[in-house]
C-alpha cells in the first residue's frame, strides 16, 4: 500500500510538467522590460491610387503598390510601432473609404485643403508640390495666360482640377475666352490625352509630370514655366481616430529626425 501511494504524486508530478512544457512551446506573448506581456501591435490599412507616379503605382515585377508614398508610410509604421497594409483604389473612393472603415489611413499624395479638412484630419505635412501644365513642343502656348480659350486635361477631384476651374474663373472675370476642361479618372490618362490630340496642355502636380517625362524620354512634352500654386501633402484619417493621427505624427518627425524621409526623398526625387 505505502509503494501504491508513493507513485501516484510522482505521475501527477510528471503530468504538470509536461503541461507546463506544452504551453512554453506553443510560443511566448511579446512582453516588456519587466517580463510583463504587451499589448500586439496596431494594424492599420493604407490606401492609395496607384497610377499617381512616382508617389504611388504598380510595380510591374511584383504587381504590388510601389512608390514614395507606400514606402513612407512603411517606414512611419515601424518608427511608430503599428502594422500596415497598402492597397490600391481609386481616387474617387478614397475619402468614402475611410469613412466606411474599409481603410484607416489614406496616403496619396493628398493635398491638405480646406474643402477637405471638413471631412478628414490630415497630418503634419509630408511634401511640398505644386500645380504646374505641360505642352507639346513647339505648342504656341507659352505662358500661363495663354492657356485662355485652351482644352485642359486634369484627373478629376484632384487640385488640378480645382486649379483649372480656378483659372476658368481667372480668365472669364479679365474678360478673356474660358478653359474647356476635361476631367479623367486616372492620372495617366491626362498625358494619353495630351498625347492624342485630346488636349492642348495637362495641368498636374508638378513631380508627377516629371516623373512622366523621367520615364518617356522620347515624349515631346515641355513644362515651359514653374509651378503656379504651393500646396502641402497629407495623410488624411477619420477626425476622431487620436490615437492614429498621434502615432502617424510621431512616426513622421520620428523619420525625419533619422534621415530616413531624407533617404526615402533622394531615391524618388534625388536631392533636394
Amino acid at each position: 500500500m505505502k509503494k501504491r501511494f508513493a507513485v501516484i504524486p510522482l505521475i501527477v508530478i510528471m503530468m504538470l510538467s509536461l503541461m507546463a512544457g506544452c504551453t512554453q512551446e506553443s510560443g511566448p506573448e511579446a512582453t516588456d522590460g519587466n517580463g510583463e506581456q504587451e499589448a500586439p501591435a496596431m494594424k492599420l490599412v493604407a490606401v492609395g491610387e496607384c497610377t499617381f507616379a512616382p508617389f504611388e503605382y504598380v510595380d510591374e515585377a511584383t504587381g504590388q503598390p510601389a512608390g514614395f508614398d507606400v514606402d513612407l508610410i512603411h517606414a512611419i509604421a515601424e518608427a511608430a510601432g503599428f502594422e500596415v497594409e497598402y492597397k490600391n483604389m481609386d481616387w474617387n473612393s478614397l475619402i468614402a473609404a475611410l469613412q466606411t472603415g474599409e481603410a484607416d489611413l489614406v496616403v496619396s499624395g493628398m493635398t491638405i485643403t480646406d474643402e477637405r479638412v471638413l471631412e478628414v484630419k490630415f497630418s503634419d505635412p509630408y511634401f511640398e508640390s505644386g500645380q504646374a501644365w505641360c505642352v507639346e513642343e513647339g505648342s504656341p502656348i507659352k505662358t500661363l495666360d495663354d492657356l485662355a480659350g485652351k482644352t485642359v486635361a486634369v484627373q478629376i477631384n484632384t487640385t488640378a482640377d480645382y486649379a483649372a476651374q480656378k483659372l476658368d474663373e481667372k480668365f472669364k472675370e479679365e474678360g478673356k475666352p474660358g478653359l474647356s476642361i476635361k476631367r479623367l479618372e486616372q492620372a495617366a490618362d491626362v498625358f494619353n490625352e495630351l498625347k492624342v490630340g485630346g488636349a492642348d496642355a495637362v495641368i498636374s502636380d508638378l513631380p508627377v509630370i516629371q516623373e512622366y517625362l523621367k520615364n518617356n524620354p522620347d515624349s515631346n512634352i515641355i513644362i515651359p514655366e514653374p509651378a503656379f500654386t504651393v500646396e502641402y501633402y497629407g495623410i488624411a484619417m477619420r477626425k476622431q481616430d487620436k490615437e492614429i493621427h498621434e502615432l502617424v505624427n510621431k512616426g513622421l518627425a520620428t523619420i525625419k529626425a533619422s534621415g530616413k524621409y531624407e533617404e526615402l526623398y533622394e531615391k524618388y526625387f534625388g536631392t533636394k
